[in-house]
C-alpha cells in the first residue's frame, strides 16, 4: 500500500482520494476551514455516477504533521498555487512523486520550480466533478480517469506503483505515450468549452449546438499553438474533442465557467491565458482566445 497526500479537498482531490482511501492506502487530506471541519467530522462520500463513502477520512492544515509520503496529488487551481507550493517540502521522501492535476499546460514546469523537475508527473484527470457541500462530491460525467507518465517517458518502478494504486482503486489509468500530448489536449478542451461557456453564459449542452463551429474553430487555433510549441498533437483533435464534448452531460458547466459566474477567484488566465501567451511566444495568432480572455476579464474583473 502507498501513502498519500492530496492537497485541495474540492472535487477532485476528494474524489481520487476517497477511492484509493477506501481501497486501503493511507491518504492524508490536506484542507482548511469549513472543508476541513466537514471531512474529520464527516470523512468524504461521492455520489452521483459512483457511489463511495469513507465515514473517516485523516485530515490537517499543516503540511508539517503528515510528513514524507510516496505522492502528492496536487489537486488545488492554479489561483492557489503561490501560497500552496511553499507548502510542499515537508512531504517530501528521496522518491516523492508530484503529480500535478491542473486544467492548463504551465504548472509542470512552476511546480518543478519548487520540487524539482525529477519529482514531476503531470497528471490529466478526465472527470466532471461538482461540490454539494464540504467533503460530499457528485459525480456528474467523464470516465473517473488518470493518465499520467513521467516526462522523459521512462516508466519507473514508481510510475508502475502509481498505475496498481489507481487501478486497485478503480479509477481507470491511461499510460499515454507523450504526456504532452495529453496535456494539452485536456487544455485544448477544457479552455475552449469554459471560454465559450462563460461568454456564452450557457451549459455545455448549449455551446456544442447552437456554438458548434466556433467550438471546433477554438479547439483548432489552440493545437496550432501547441504544434508550435514541438508538441505532436494529431490533425483530428478536434474532431475527437467535439465527440467527447457531445457524451457530456447536456446540463454541465465548467468549474472555471462556475466560478466566473459565482464571483470567485478562477483560472481564466491559467487556462484561457495561457493559450493567448503561449500563441504570442510562438507567434501564432489566437484571435479568437484574445478576445475571450479580453471580454471575461472585463466581465468578470476580479
Amino acid at each position: 500500500m502507498m501513502r498519500f497526500a492530496v492537497i485541495g479537498a474540492g472535487g477532485l482531490g476528494c474524489y481520487f482520494g476517497v477511492k484509493l482511501a477506501a481501497a486501503g492506502h493511507e491518504v492524508v487530506f490536506v484542507a482548511r476551514g469549513n472543508t476541513l471541519a466537514a471531512l474529520r467530522r464527516d470523512g468524504i462520500r461521492v455520489v452521483g455516477l459512483d457511489d463511495v463513502h469513507v465515514p473517516s477520512v485523516t485530515a490537517t492544515q499543516d503540511t508539517s504533521e503528515v510528513g514524507p509520503v510516496d505522492a502528492v496529488l496536487l489537486c488545488v487551481k492554479t489561483t492557489h498555487l503561490t501560497e500552496i507550493l511553499p507548502t510542499l517540502p515537508p512531504l517530501l521522501g528521496p522518491n516523492t512523486a508530484v503529480l500535478t492535476t491542473q486544467n492548463g499546460v504551465e504548472t509542470p514546469t512552476v511546480v518543478a520550480e519548487i520540487v524539482g523537475a525529477d519529482r514531476v508527473i503531470p497528471c490529466i484527470v478526465k472527470v466532471f466533478t461538482q461540490i454539494a457541500q464540504p467533503g460530499v462530491i457528485e459525480h456528474r460525467g467523464g470516465p473517473g480517469s488518470v493518465s499520467f507518465a513521467e516526462p522523459d517517458g521512462v516508466d519507473r518502478p514508481r510510475t508502475q506503483a502509481l498505475r496498481d494504486a489507481f487501478e486497485g482503486a478503480g479509477v481507470p489509468v491511461d499510460i499515454p505515450d507523450d504526456v504532452r500530448v495529453a496535456l494539452w489536449e485536456k487544455a485544448v478542451y477544457i479552455a475552449a468549452v469554459g471560454g465559450l461557456g462563460a461568454m456564452s453564459d450557457a451549459t455545455i449542452g448549449t455551446v456544442r449546438t447552437r456554438l458548434r463551429h466556433e467550438l471546433v474553430a477554438v479547439f483548432e487555433e489552440a493545437a496550432s499553438v501547441g504544434r508550435a510549441h514541438g508538441v505532436p498533437l494529431s490533425e483530428d483533435i478536434a474532431t475527437r474533442l467535439l465527440a467527447f464534448t457531445d457524451a457530456m452531460p447536456p446540463d454541465s458547466t465548467t468549474s472555471m465557467q462556475r466560478d466566473l459566474a459565482d464571483g470567485h477567484p478562477s483560472e481564466l488566465d491559467g487556462q484561457v491565458g495561457a493559450i493567448v501567451r503561449l500563441g504570442t511566444q510562438a507567434r501564432v495568432a489566437t484571435p479568437r482566445y484574445a478576445l475571450m480572455y479580453d471580454v471575461l476579464s472585463c466581465r468578470f474583473a476580479e
